[in-house]
């Protein structure tokens, strides 16, 4: 099932980066974005039962088929070991899981950015299929640089959800 999904998400990565046609990059926006981001995710049900907030980092990879629509290639790593109670009331020791999901992106208005897509959360013990929700909003500097807080829910089917809050900085290239 996973190496379905490699397949899948590498053909929607290739598809998204060849250029349609030629175009003149001097007048538009950047269509690509790379950037770093600075998290801590909440993790609701650890074994503790208490709500538990632990260090992350994330990577993004953007582009944009118009200033509207996007499809984002987005990677977090959570920086701790930690124990999780299940669904199926299961303890799981979660080691510092990698979470990769392939968002669909829709900015309303400029700035604003809403994503949705399905993911993995890949460990060692078990994996997780996801889906992730969330909201960013682009603050731009100079160069084609930005800042942009983000919020994001990821939710493991049939098992736990995360609340994600984060600070990224961004660089937009053709």
């Amino acid at each position: 099932m996973m190496y379905r999904f490699s397949i899948f998400v590498t053909l929607l990565v290739s598809c998204a980066l060849i250029p349609a046609k030629s175009q003149d990059h001097t007048t538009q926006t950047p269509n690509k974005r790379i950037a770093l981001y600075l998290g801590h995710t909440l993790i609701p049900e650890v074994r503790s039962e208490k709500r538990f907030v632990i260090p992350s980092w994330g990577l993004d990879l953007d582009y944009w088929f118009n200033p509207k629509i996007g499809l984002g290639l987005h990677s977090d790593i959570e920086l701790e070991t930690f124990v999780i109670k299940s669904e199926k009331t299961e303890e799981l020791e979660r080691n510092y899981p990698l979470v990769l999901t392939l968002d669909a992106l829709y900015s309303p208005i400029e700035g604003l950015i809403l994503q949705v897509g399905p993911g993995a959360e890949v460990d060692r013990q078990k994996s997780f299929f996801l889906v992730r929700m969330g909201i960013e909003y682009e603050i731009q500097l100079t160069h084609h640089w930005d800042l942009s807080p983000t919020i994001f829910y990821d939710h493991r089917i049939y098992n736990f959800s995360t609340w994600t809050f984060s600070l990224g900085v961004g660089k937009r290239f053709n």
